[in-house]
């Protein structure tokens, strides 16, 4: 499995957090100069910089670039979050949102594991809303993403 995601703040960040942390490989791509809400998106994350410093475009390559998405937000999508999962239906990309409003994080991370088993992807985009708004998803996004592919990270360090 690969995460990638546009590495802004929030749930962007916390996916690509749990990848590192499992092992898996991780990318993505981000605005030129690698611009995020809290300034230049650190290196540790190894995202390639796009000639646009537009997020638009950032978040269009990066739904064509994975096999499915998954977009975290607490309640409806709005923003980036709502134009993510419009490109996904427009581009007929496989897409999941999860309201952390409605599950808790042992219930997101079987819907996402559910999510990911039935369509046997191998490249997960993660988005979803910005820490600024949506104040301590990073942390939520990265455990649910972390319970649900922990299973996967392990069988790929086994073979």
């Amino acid at each position: 499995m690969k995460v990638i995601a546009g590495g802004q703040t929030g749930a962007d960040r916390g996916g690509l957090d749990a990848a590192i942390e499992l092992g898996l490989v991780h990318g993505g791509f981000c605005p030129r100069g690698r611009r995020a809400e809290d300034g230049k998106i650190p290196d540790r994350y190894r995202l390639e910089e796009l000639g646009s410093p537009r997020y638009e475009v950032r978040t269009e390559r990066n739904v064509l670039e994975a096999e499915a998405t998954v977009v975290f937000t607490f309640g409806e999508p709005e923003g980036g979050s709502a134009l993510t999962l419009e490109l996904a239906e427009r581009l007929g990309r496989p897409s999941l949102a999860i309201d952390l409003d409605t599950f808790d994080d042992g219930a997101a991370a079987r819907k996402l594991r559910d999510f990911l088993r039935k369509g046997a992807f191998r490249v997960l985009n993660v988005a979803g809303s910005r820490e600024s708004r949506s104040p301590g998803i990073a942390a939520r996004v990265k455990s649910i993403v972390m319970h649900a592919l922990r299973p996967r990270a392990e069988r790929s360090r086994r073979t």
